[in-house]
């Protein structure tokens, strides 16, 4: 998922006019009915991210100090079929930005005139929480409130809340408290949680046609969920055989291969899709060369669907290592967008997910 990069990167990545564009992840021109948002500004976090859980403030007092200023973050809320997905917010400016990240994530709170369509907050209304980041852990301190969900919102609460935190830089596990005191499972149906939780113990978790998963990996892909004109990405975890060496490979396996029969998702890779050569990792570029089925049902065999081309570089920007993919067909380069826009550089995983319906 992505990271409150520094502004300075942000800037360069939002500016390069040859990533994609043209959809809502990309905040591209498609995107007719959602006027993007005004006076953005993004966090340096190495300054502004909160680390001592205490100085982080919301509503005026935040926007006073910030001086109005507003960032975009990523919210994992919930969507109508229950999947756990991140939309991008834009919030008031704050010093304590990772604890009002999951002050958003409460029920009929601030997030609650915010919503899209068909999505909820996932925290109990009333919850007051608290963030205390150091070396690299967040303890998340929920009030009281915090255990009165229904069971079969636990695993999403703990997604949602794991997820959300762990897209700062200065975040990659996520312990939980309440009132002061550490939590060795969750309150309702006893999940574990003693060690902590971080991204690789997935999200949306999808087990099916997998018998047994002592010698798998988890392998997180997105595809697209919501309806016509309300799409977005939805991350989904796989289990996958460790057989299976090559991560880049598997996670392509898993996108041509598409969502479970049963699930609301939709996947636009061709089932004949298939990767010409081994793919081929340097310098945080990952290669891909693939038959001329990744261009679908394009006339023109040199242009890529926009569609494809996110998942893609959102399932794979998810592994260690990568930051960016570069997409050939047959070995020629010559690749363009749904608008035409050439492909010439190697695409990077946008700042944020999800900006807008595409």
């Amino acid at each position: 998922m992505s990271k409150v990069t520094r502004g300075t990167i942000a800037g360069s990545i939002l500016a390069s006019s040859v990533l994609l564009t043209g959809c809502g992840l990309f905040g591209g021109e498609e995107v007719k009915k959602i006027d993007p948002p005004k006076a953005v500004t993004y966090v340096d976090d190495a300054k502004e991210l909160d680390t001592n859980g205490d100085n982080g403030k919301t509503g005026q007092i935040a926007n006073k100090e910030a001086g109005q200023g507003t960032v975009k973050t990523e919210l994992y809320l919930i969507d109508k079929n229950g999947y756990v997905v991140p939309q991008t917010m834009v919030l008031p400016k704050s010093e304590g930005i990772a604890k009002q990240a999951l002050e958003y994530l409460v029920s009929n709170g601030p997030v609650e005139e915010m919503l899209p369509n068909g999505f909820r907050a996932v925290l109990p209304a009333g919850t007051e929480v608290d963030v205390n980041i150091k070396d690299g852990e967040a303890i998340a301190d929920f009030s009281k409130e915090f255990s009165e969900y229904k069971a079969e919102d636990e695993e999403r609460i703990l997604q949602a809340i794991t997820w959300t935190l762990t897209q700062f830089d200065s975040v990659q596990k996520v312990k939980l408290r309440i009132n002061g005191h550490d939590v060795n499972e969750m309150p309702v149906n006893g999940t574990p949680v003693s060690e902590g939780v971080s991204r690789a113990h997935g999200i949306n978790l999808d087990v099916q046609n997998v018998a047994d998963i002592t010698n798998t990996k988890a392998l997180t892909v997105y595809y697209i969920g919501g309806e016509e004109d309300n799409y977005y990405y939805v991350p989904v975890t796989r289990r996958v055989s460790e057989t299976k060496k090559d991560n880049v490979a598997a996670a392509i396996d898993e996108l041509v291969k598409g969502p479970s029969y049963a699930s609301s998702l939709e996947n636009l890779f061709m089932p004949d899709v298939k990767l010409v050569d081994e793919p081929k990792v340097a310098d945080g570029k990952v290669t891909l060369n693939f038959n001329e089925s990744i261009t679908g049902s394009f006339k023109e065999k040199n242009k890529v669907s926009n569609q494809v081309l996110d998942a893609l570089v959102l399932s794979l920007t998810e592994q260690t290592g990568i930051e960016s993919v570069e997409i050939k067909v047959n070995g020629r380069a010559e690749l363009v967008n749904e608008e035409g826009k050439p492909l010439s550089e190697p695409v990077m995983r946008p700042e944020k997910v999800n900006t807008g319906s595409f």
